[in-house]
């Protein structure tokens, strides 16, 4: 998103640096060269403060932007303590009350206390959905006056030419058989468990196959699920795509059984591409990209007979193509990218 972001910045005459600290990407590589990659040569976030701190000195950029909450908060400090006028504005991502759930409430209160002194010394804090600016305003203590929601700059004219790509794939040759398409790391907070129980119940109504695509660290019980299950024949893992708008344009379906998100992107670009879809009611996110259910179904986190049942009703009867686009008019990268242009000139919208 941050890459997309820059790409539309600078489209709009914006001059861009980007500061990665994970510098090894290969999203990196499909910045275009007019935008300045600086590395400040730690790999830890806050560690980056005294480089950021003489950045700002010596730069004085009109506007900087931090993405995620360490980048926020090692934001705050490097404007604090370097004096310059520059605009500060932090995005948030993801709702951090759901993504804290099960931690320690120590931890929690800390968490939120340092964003509470923090925070509010931003010109800004951007929230990518209504429910994540929720969130900030109840947990942190944000002022609905420091938030914007601004949607995610997620459809590009590259994401529309790499769905046309070809797909060597045999589950893709036979259209009889309905392929549902999940995409995600393999972790807790995708809640592929749930998915994989739901499409065990739906195969026992009608043939159909499933692929996930993502890595992560939960793969072996997922296989070992699948076997227990007996749907290990009808899943495919085949890893992270580079390409994934590739298996998303011939999936009859894409499922989202997540536990919490901030605004799901892989659920934006299934609707820009015309793809059914099937979601959680998870916070946050998916109730306003489907608009509390009519470009989709959303259902109960955790719950495999209702996944199942609104999977089974949508391939019954899937919504029109050109209704399911028209949810997501918002997310392009032109009508994003204005939009962070403003707050970040510090006009309002």
């Amino acid at each position: 998103m941050v890459v997309n972001l820059a790409k539309g910045l600078g489209g709009l005459g914006a001059s861009i640096d980007m500061i990665p600290v994970r510098t090894e990407s290969v999203h990196l590589e499909e910045l275009p060269p007019s935008v300045r990659i600086i590395k400040f040569g730690s790999s830890h976030t806050l560690g980056c403060l005294p480089a950021l701190i003489r950045y700002l000195r010596s730069e004085q950029p009109d506007a900087l932007l931090a993405a995620k909450d360490r980048a926020n908060t090692t934001a705050v400090l490097a404007r604090r303590l370097s004096g310059t006028p520059t605009r500060l504005v932090l995005r948030m991502g993801t709702t951090v009350s759901a993504a804290m759930a099960g931690t320690h409430p120590l931890k929690k209160r800390v968490w939120y206390l340092r964003m509470r002194m923090l925070y509010p010394s931003a010109d800004t804090v951007i929230a990518v959905s209504r429910g994540v600016a929720k969130d900030l305003e109840r947990n942190a203590g944000l002022s609905p006056a420091l938030l914007r929601v601004i949607p995610n700059p997620v459809i590009t004219p590259k994401l529309l030419s790499m769905s046309e790509e070809p797909l060597d794939h045999p589950w893709f040759r036979e259209d009889a058989v309905p392929v549902l398409l999940a995409v995600g790391r393999l972790t807790r907070q995708k809640d592929f468990p749930t998915l994989l129980r739901a499409f065990a119940l739906v195969r026992k109504n009608r043939p159909c196959r499933i692929i996930i695509l993502g890595e992560g660290r939960d793969r072996a019980a997922l296989e070992s699920l699948a076997k227990q299950l007996g749907i290990q024949d009808d899943l495919a893992m085949p890893g992270f795509m580079e390409n994934p708008y590739a298996y998303m344009s011939k999936a009859a379906l894409f499922v989202l059984s997540s536990r919490w998100e901030g605004s799901p992107n892989v659920l934006t670009e299934a609707l820009a591409l015309g793809i059914p879809v099937v979601s959680t009611d998870c916070p946050s996110g998916p109730e306003e990209i489907l608009d509390y259910g009519r470009f989709g179904p959303l259902v109960p986190m955790g719950n495999p007979a209702a996944l199942a049942n609104a999977i089974l009703t949508t391939l019954d009867a899937p919504l029109e193509k050109s209704l399911l686009k028209s949810a997501v008019r918002a997310y392009t990268v032109e009508e994003s990218s204005k939009k962070y242009l403003k707050v970040l000139l510090g006009n309002d919208f």
